[in-house]
């Protein structure tokens, strides 16, 4: 065959090809797929604000907690009268202590005073959340 015979040929072979794969693209979102893409792009602008690795660099306006009462504590030992009395001037209804270790959750509950602590039981940090 001739060159310009042969790509006809190849043409005449893939078009029904082509035609049938082009069919099974992803079908148009109707209204509830719409709604549930709006809902999703809301959710994610409602997020606090987060640096690049991901932590939240503000907390949601929203609980009790007020860790400010309580950043002395960073750099001191913790104890468990330490943190009820961070607890307490904190405002929070909740304490949470992490260590280096520990697997947490992520949800934000703004009456909850976390303390992060290192190997040596050192507050290296303290937020609400």
């Amino acid at each position: 065959m001739s060159t310009p015979i042969r790509a006809r040929f190849l043409t005449a072979l893939m078009l029904p090809a082509v035609l049938a794969l082009s069919a099974c693209g992803a079908p148009p979102l109707d209204e509830q797929d719409a709604a549930t893409a709006k809902a999703q792009q809301a959710a994610e602008a409602a997020k606090a604000p987060a640096d690049d690795a991901g932590k939240a660099t503000e907390a949601p306006p929203a609980g009790t907690c007020d860790a400010s009462q309580v950043q002395s504590l960073v750099g001191q030992a913790y104890t468990d009268a330490v943190g009820k009395q961070a607890q307490d001037d904190a405002g929070a209804r909740q304490l949470r202590v992490l260590h280096p270790t520990d697997v947490t959750t992520m949800e934000f509950l703004g009456e909850r005073l976390n303390v992060e602590v290192d190997e040596k039981n050192v507050v290296t940090g303290v937020r609400c959340g």
